[in-house]
């Protein structure tokens, strides 16, 4: 008499039924998990090239960066104070171009052409996007 060794068909079904429910679990936390390391890094940019524009501000006795409105000068005011390049925005436009703007507050575009907006008299620097961030509670150019 010879025995068989292997998995029944109900063993394999029971087995499939189990990674289906915990695929059906772990997916949504990934996706969301997407969302927020975008936010937190945007968050992050937001606050190095904040920084940047102080630490020239107070080196220049006030002065801000970037005075005379064009994008060249302001980038180059603020690369002393950056490691590497000027940072890209993860969200909207997807680049590292700066509007300049002259509203107070500034406010970020429903379909941006830039990724970033700055206030040249102000200091104001925010993301150039008004959609809202992955959880929903704000939106970008508030942050």
């Amino acid at each position: 008499m010879s025995r068989r060794s292997g998995f029944t068909l109900i063993e394999l079904v029971v087995v499939i039924m189990i990674l289906g429910i915990l695929a059906a679990v772990a997916v949504p936390k990934l996706i969301t998990t997407t969302g927020s390391a975008t936010d937190n890094g945007l968050r992050q940019s937001l606050a190095v090239v904040r920084d940047a524009i102080e630490m020239f501000a107070a080196e220049h006795a006030g002065k801000l960066p970037g005075l005379d409105g064009a994008e060249a000068t302001f980038k180059s005011d603020l690369k002393p104070y950056l490691r590497g390049d000027f940072p890209k925005c993860p969200v909207g436009a997807k680049n590292d171009f700066v509007d300049f703007g002259s509203t107070d507050p500034l406010a970020g575009d429903a379909a941006p052409t830039s990724g970033w907006r700055y206030n040249k008299s102000t200091g104001q620097f925010i993301v150039n996007y008004n959609a809202a961030t992955s959880d929903g509670t704000t939106t970008y150019d508030k942050l």
